[in-house]
């Protein structure tokens, strides 16, 4: 139970509404992955591939600058996400969060009606914004209902639950793909939809967010309003401006890396589906390794080097994945998912740390542009490069290498291992004591 001097409710991370949130974060992913899960038989139903040459066009049935330039728009349009969950700072948590999840994976079924390519990219990209801002505010609720202790934890578990439901995706796609095509597939995510309400009832407001409701002028005040583009008043923006610089560049990586991933391995590396959902699931173990281990390392060697080292594991086994083989694409693919997964709980909770609860949900947004530039930065340069060189490899050295040099940036950020946000300024009031206490119903402290 938490002490009349704390004013504050924290949860383990297991706690029944932490449960809650980290359901709708496997929504968001399960909706959100069917387009790069999908992509190869979204490609073939609107283009025309022939099977009879090397470049992509021929494969797949779309050209490597239009699937790129597809892509990219989807992703741009997430560009949205950053209004949305800057609402969160003003509306609510809770309610911001269903609302999104909701109104995007109605969006993602939607897309199954599509005449035509760009009708489809055009009906999904209109409910991207809502499930991206879902992903970030799932990490913001996990990270705000929970302690220091306990922070990477529930990071890496919504971290976990968006890859679970992305994975289904692209088990499902592999397995069943030629049967239930892109349509079918999209679909399903009516069955994550129906689950939403009942979920939605368990997740419960973030104390930190009761407590300290911007409605108040002074540093922490964002304006009277509703945020126009999540703003953020100046004391904040200098490490603002480094979480969005750090997030743009793992971006320009996994934009292409993960978006590519199926189509390069169905149409051109001929993997078979079984195949490829072994792959998926035995990176989804290792992924949960690597969850379990980022957490760890997190909370013992710190968030700056953990998520620095993970990073920089990403852009090898981004290259590794695109080196021309199967085993490469097959190993490169396994550790990438690895690598992100020790990403995550590090990342994620310095993020949610660094800055203070009125504009959390606001950093989150401006992470979600960052995201989407990074990737749209990086699928036009990919497929751009794929299309002239005709070689994914070249392509992906010229894409992926140059975000090592943003791995410096890390060092301009304080390390938050073991200290709570409300530390970190003096706005917000003394936070309870890290040490335990009994817990109380529901794992409260």
């Amino acid at each position: 139970m938490s002490t009349p001097e704390a004013g504050l409710r924290l949860r383990r991370w297991q706690d029944p509404a932490v449960l809650a949130v980290a359901v709708v974060a496997f929504a968001a992913g399960f909706g959100q992955f069917g387009v790069v899960a999908a992509l190869g038989h979204v490609a073939r139903a609107f283009g025309q591939a022939t099977g009879s040459g090397l470049s992509l066009r021929e494969e797949a049935g779309l050209s490597g600058t239009t699937l790129g330039a597809g892509l990219a728009v989807i992703r741009l349009a997430s560009l949205g996400g950053l209004p949305l969950a800057g609402l969160a700072d003003r509306l609510g948590r809770v309610r911001t969060l269903v609302t999104s999840c909701a109104s995007g994976l109605l969006l993602t079924a939607a897309a199954a009606a599509s005449p035509s390519f760009w009708w489809f990219v055009a009906i999904f990209a209109i409910g991207r914004p809502a499930l991206s801002a879902t992903t970030a505010l799932s990490t913001v609720v996990g990270a705000e209902q929970t302690a220091s202790e306990d922070r990477a934890k529930a990071v890496a578990l919504m971290a976990a639950a968006y890859a679970v439901g992305a994975g289904s995706t692209a088990v499902l796609n592999s397995l069943a793909g030629d049967a239930l095509g892109f349509r079918g597939l999209f679909l399903l995510a009516v069955v994550p939809l129906v689950v939403l309400p009942v979920v939605a009832r368990r997740a419960e407001e973030p104390d930190r967010f009761r407590r300290l409701r911007p409605t108040q002028t002074g540093p922490a005040h964002i304006g009277p309003a509703l945020p126009v583009l999540g703003a953020v008043a100046r004391p904040y923006r200098r490490r603002l401006g480094v979480v969005v610089a750090l997030a743009f560049a793992v971006s320009v990586v996994t934009g292409p890396a993960n978006s590519f991933t199926f189509l390069y391995a169905q149409d051109v590396l001929h993997l078979s589906g079984l195949v490829t959902a072994s792959m998926v699931v035995a990176s989804g173990a290792l992924g949960l390794g690597g969850l379990l281990v980022g957490r760890v390392l997190a909370d013992r060697l710190g968030r700056r080097p953990t998520a620095a080292t993970a990073m920089a594991g990403i852009v090898a086994a981004a290259v590794l994945a695109y080196s021309g083989s199967a085993p490469g694409l097959v190993l490169g693919y396994i550790a990438g998912v690895a690598a992100g997964a020790l990403f995550a709980p590090g990342a994620g909770a310095l993020a949610n740390e660094l800055l203070p609860t009125p504009v959390r949900a606001s950093v989150a947004g401006w992470q979600v542009a960052a995201q989407v530039l990074g990737g749209v930065v990086g699928l036009v340069c990919f497929g751009a490069l794929e299309s002239v060189a005709g070689r994914f490899a070249d392509a992906a050295l010229v894409t992926f290498l140059p975000v090592l040099l943003s791995l410096p940036l890390f060092l301009l950020l304080p390390e938050t291992r073991g200290t709570e946000p409300e530390a970190l300024w003096p706005t917000e009031a003394p936070e309870p004591s890290s040490s335990p206490s009994p817990r109380g119903a529901g794992g409260h402290r």
